[in-house]
């Protein structure tokens, strides 16, 4: 009879067997290795890493181009003629893959730390690759159509960049950990010399990161210039049909000091408000109009416009997901709006003592009002009985002649052009995308005599380093969220930051230098030693504890399951754990 005799007893090792479990599929102790990682999984290690970089920033950026999730929309509307929230599914196909990729990071790092031998599974090999490949899909897409809005990653870090560096920092802080780990636990001095290197190359880069931080919000209080004036872009199209009557005056009761719109001239020269080229969107020109659907808005007259309903599309198609907030009596206004012209606006303002700036869109050569549009909409201002005071006029074409009939309107430029240069050609306003403006040259902007005004902002992290940059008004789509922004998101002195970015990085430095002396003091003591055999010599100096409580995992129990005999198990994976003792007859 052949007697075994088990020379040492394992703990079960459950965490350890669903790191390696779920990174590689190594649940079995006799499938895991102390080994070196090849190159081959090494390279691996590096695509993935890699892959939750560009993730990351990739993650990054669609959070932060939240203020421009509808520009995107139209975008898409323009190419498809269909109107969906594009952003929806590259949302959700962003959130699902970061959280992947970053969960195998954590993984990966758990191996390193645990001195285990990494070897990534073949399916999240492809699942890592794929990540990789629709992420870099997807950034030369955006490059391609909507390559100004990579503007708002620099832009943003201006609101976000010193709280980014203190999570960073923290992140790195804690890998000291693992490093110092590698470090004590490796016999290559080479290996050590090389992670020592780059970690402190990272580290001292973070340290010293703050010194090219820059944010307008970094200053002090009593240079804060006065609130920004809010314009209602198309009046608040998150609570009302886009250019109505009833959006501009949702957007009074959001305390606008202004409002903006898109015209165009009708077939009989009456200017309308109207964004698209073609009716479409945000009207039931396909029910009424079937056959004329797809022509231009402006071969329409003045009468057929009328016809059309311009608010029920809003409520069917819920562009904003803020259809559920509106009350009954306000879903009956938007059911009744129509089509509204650029003299029932001026009308509006001019009751409410509201400014308008408004983008005069051009017939095309065929139009009747071709040549005419300019006056026919100077026409429509004056008649309106506006004040000029209040009209703020953008259109370049004729500007000198409109100077003479109207001299009272304000005069505003849609192009970027130096102080110096507009205040020669009598222009006294300047409209520009948020991202065509620096924080020096709103500076410089301010300190002139032209007025700026940028759109389209609706965060209150954007309208916040915008008003700290001292920006005069901004144009947005969602005054009912900045009217509840009274202050800028955050304020703090240079002194005030300055002194939170050196104890943060003293700190750091302290809790390096500390894990580090722990490290090698932990394994100085285990070199002759592996993991399995400290936990199990610490599980044997419990005298106390049952041996019925520590779950052996004999050869042989891998035997009875068909896994192989113990020879092969244990002789080629390096283990040496068991032995036979005699023969007794």
């Amino acid at each position: 009879m052949v007697k075994h005799q088990p020379l040492q007893v394992y703990e079960r090792q459950l965490c350890l067997s669903c790191i390696t479990g779920i990174y590689g599929c190594r649940w079995k102790r006799y499938q895991r290795s102390h080994d070196d990682t090849t190159k081959w999984e090494l390279l691996w290690s590096l695509i993935l890493l890699f892959t939750f970089s560009l993730l990351l920033v990739w993650f990054y950026f669609w959070w932060e181009a939240h203020n421009d999730y509808n520009e995107f929309n139209w975008f898409l509307y323009n190419r498809s003629g269909e109107w969906s929230d594009g952003t929806v599914p590259i949302l959700a196909t962003t959130a699902a893959g970061f959280t992947y990729i970053a969960f195998l990071m954590v993984l990966a790092l758990c191996h390193i730390a645990l001195g285990q031998q990494l070897n990534l599974h073949w399916i999240h090999k492809i699942g890592v690759a794929t990540a990789l490949l629709t992420t870099i899909i997807g950034v030369i897409s955006v490059n391609q159509t909507w390559g100004q809005e990579w503007d708002v990653i620099p832009i943003s870090l201006q609101a976000t960049g010193p709280f980014l560096h203190i999570g960073a920092l923290a992140a790195v802080t804690a890998l000291s950990w693992i490093v110092a780990g590698q470090v004590a636990r490796s016999e290559k001095t080479m290996f050590q010399v090389v992670v020592m290197l780059l970690y402190l190359t990272v580290l001292l880069g973070l340290y010293v990161v703050p010194l090219y931080i820059t944010s307008p919000c970094i200053m002090d209080r009593n240079s804060l210039k006065q609130r920004p004036d809010v314009i209602g872009h198309q009046g608040a199209p998150m609570l009302a049909p886009e250019n109505t009557l009833w959006s501009f005056q949702r957007a009074l009761q959001m305390n606008v000091t202004g409002f903006e719109a898109d015209v165009t001239i009708s077939e009989d020269g009456v200017p309308f408000l109207m964004h698209d080229h073609t009716l479409q969107r945000t009207t039931d020109v396909q029910k009424v109009f079937p056959d004329r659907a797809t022509i231009d808005a402006s071969y329409f007259n003045w009468t057929d416009l009328q016809h059309l309903n311009a608010g029920q599309w809003f409520l069917k198609g819920d562009p904003f997901w803020t259809v559920h907030m509106l009350s009954p009596h306000e879903k009956d206004l938007i059911t009744n709006q129509s089509v509204c012209s650029l003299e029932q606006l001026l009308k509006l303002a001019s009751y409410h003592n509201t400014t308008v700036v408004f983008r005069l869109r051009r017939p095309p050569p065929e139009h009747p009002c071709h040549y005419s549009w300019i006056n026919d909409t100077l026409q429509a201002v004056q008649q309106s009985g506006i004040p000029q005071s209040l009209v703020m006029w953008t259109p370049n074409e004729d500007r000198a002649m409109v100077k003479q009939l109207a001299p009272g309107l304000i005069q505003t430029s849609l192009e970027k052009l130096n102080p110096k240069s507009l205040d020669q050609s009598g222009i006294s306003r300047l409209l520009l995308r948020y991202n065509q403006a620096s924080t020096q040259e709103i500076r410089d902007f301010s300190q002139s005599n032209v007025n700026l005004t940028l759109y389209t902002v609706n965060e209150p992290w954007l309208y916040s380093v915008l008003w700290c940059s001292g920006v005069s008004a901004v144009s947005s789509e969602a005054p009912q969220i900045l009217n509840k922004v009274p202050y800028p998101v955050w304020l703090m002195r240079p002194d005030e930051y300055c002194l939170m970015w050196v104890s943060a990085d003293l700190i750091s430095f302290a809790v390096v230098v500390g894990i580090f002396i722990f490290q090698k003091y932990r394994m100085s003591g285990m070199r002759s030693y592996n993991p399995e055999q400290i936990m199990l010599s610490a599980a044997v100096r419990r005298s106390s504890r049952d041996l019925n409580v520590m779950k052996e995992k004999l050869i042989f129990s891998e035997v009875g399951n068909g896994v192989g005999s113990a020879e092969e198990l244990y002789a080629d994976n390096g283990y040496d754990y068991y032995t036979n003792q005699g023969i007794n007859q």
